[in-house]
């Protein structure tokens, strides 16, 4: 019987910060702060947790871990055998988490690396990982923004377990995310990718990044806004739609947002506020200049045009479908609100019948930083 090999890493200064309401741990001086404030580490005890979802299986694995909080006393606690491979610091620090990552997958070649910890950990792993590697994180930190997490410690006990049954399990590449602690502390969220890593893909089980439900609306929405300021341009006209989606790309540009109308943005500045029909032609189609539009889903039945943004006219639109077809014209959505369509198709009501069947089809809707749907249009 092939024994299964696992690199169990703990950040045991994971998820300090939560309870005491600094929001996250990141950085010795904010963990030494949280357990001042009589913050316990939680980050050995979930790890345990996941492990005990392995008890069954004690003759069949092989764990692999750091000294003391840095996995033994998880696999002590949760009454598995492990060896022993790394010492680490006390406190310890990153650069724990990255030197006994780095052990377990280079030196002792294990089928899987367990980690337990934040967005934080997971950056460390990622740092040290190659990407064909299967990780998967035990979720143990304040922020848990990456999809490289389960949804719970005893979700990442199962997949384990299927693992380590011979189950047929598939991977993929999962992103990586961190918020910047210091402006989320200032009431200001800034996520970044910084990579992918190879995870399960068992969907009960390993969360999905962005899903709705599963993280604020504001983080979702930040990571939308990010992924569009991403794709834009010098010397391109870009048409705000109207709704809340995409004034929150508005307010990480830092611009004003008519809420329930149309801006148009050229170079950073706002050229035009709640414009008109008439006045988006004349700035965009009678000018004949470089344009893009920025549209979200509008109403419960999941309109993109005819309702709430009639101001963009059939001709505009003609205009930008020249340039660019259908996936030129930047749609945004928060998984939440598709998901609330229950599989019905996007509408479009231009009042152009023509128009409307030309813009059927298949669209690409941006639900985050690097985070793409396809969904239907239809006419009505």
């Amino acid at each position: 019987m092939s024994v299964f090999s696992i690199g169990l890493v703990v950040n045991p200064l994971a998820g300090l910060g939560g309870s005491v309401a600094l929001k996250g741990s990141d950085g010795a001086d904010t963990a030494a702060l949280a357990q001042q404030l009589g913050a316990e580490a939680k980050a050995p005890q979930r790890a345990a947790t996941a492990l005990l979802q392995l008890a069954d299986y004690a003759d069949r694995i092989k764990i692999y871990t750091g000294a003391a909080g840095l996995g033994e006393f998880s696999c002590e606690q949760a009454g598995l055998p492990y060896e022993v491979v790394y010492q680490g610091a006390a406190p310890t620090t990153a650069a724990d988490t990255q030197q006994l990552a780095r052990k377990l997958v280079d030196e002792q070649h294990v089928d899987l690396l367990l980690f337990a910890g934040g967005d934080g950990t997971a950056r460390d792993v990622y740092a040290v990982c190659s990407a064909e590697q299967p990780v998967l994180g035990i979720p143990a930190g304040v922020k848990i923004h990456s999809g490289v997490y389960a949804v719970s410690p005893r979700a990442a006990g199962k997949v384990v377990a299927q693992m380590v049954r011979g189950e047929l399990t598939s991977v993929t590449h999962a992103d990586v995310m961190d918020i910047d602690e210091v402006a989320f502390r200032q009431g200001q969220v800034r996520a970044k990718r910084y990579g992918e890593l190879l995870v399960p893909a068992e969907l009960q089980y390993v969360q999905a990044v962005k899903m709705g439900g599963r993280e604020s609306d504001e983080l979702v929405l930040h990571d939308i806004a990010a992924e569009v300021i991403e794709r834009m341009e010098d010397d391109v006209y870009y048409i705000m739609g109207s709704g809340s989606t995409v004034a929150a790309v508005m307010q990480e540009l830092q611009l004003p947002n008519t809420l329930l109308g149309v801006d148009v943005v050229y170079n950073g500045e706002v050229v035009l506020a709640d414009a008109t029909a008439r006045q988006l032609e004349q700035l965009i189609v009678d000018a004949q200049v470089p344009a893009q539009l920025l549209v979200t889903v509008i109403g419960g039945q999941g309109h993109l045009f005819g309702r709430g943004n009639q101001q963009l006219s059939p001709r505009l639109l003609r205009y930008l479908l020249a340039q660019h077809d259908v996936n030129g014209l930047c749609a945004v959505a928060t998984k939440r609100k598709l998901q609330q369509l229950n599989g019905k198709p996007l509408l479009v009501d231009t009042g152009d019948t023509e128009l409307d069947d030309a813009l059927s089809g298949v669209i690409r809707v941006i639900t985050g930083y690097h985070d793409e749907v396809f969904l239907q249009i239809a006419a009505p």
